[in-house]
């Protein structure tokens, strides 16, 4: 199954919505759609993950580096609607305690913290 990225503007934040499998063939797009984001200023990213049934260790790889790519610019990188099988991954490598982990984009969206730029620049 092919990956599909696209974004959007979330309140207070920028929205990555994620479709597919997230593999070693496909997480190389995810580092580099949200390596676009932190390039273009985007500082408040939530990762929707509601399309997405299976996700491996290359992919996990590249949240963390993200992860910490926004926390070096002062910003935040969170994961919402994650689904039963992807989160079970999550909470087996402990990324769970690092990387917030939302139910909804809604509930992400809701704990930005607040910014002058809607955008969460």
């Amino acid at each position: 199954m092919d990956l599909l990225l696209s974004v959007r503007p979330g309140r207070g934040c920028t929205v990555l919505e994620v479709r597919g499998e997230l593999d070693m063939a496909t997480s190389s797009q995810l580092r580099e759609a949200l390596q676009r984001l932190v390039d273009a200023g985007d500082r408040q990213v939530v990762v929707d993950l509601a399309g997405v049934g299976f996700m491996d260790s290359s992919a996990l790889g590249a949240l963390v580096v993200m992860f910490k790519a926004l926390q070096d610019v002062d910003g935040r990188l969170c994961l919402a609607a994650v689904q039963p099988a992807v989160h079970s991954v999550l909470t087996v490598t402990s990324v769970d305690r690092v990387i917030r982990v939302y139910d909804t984009v809604q509930a992400a969206e809701a704990d930005v913290p607040s910014t002058d730029d809607a955008k969460g620049r």
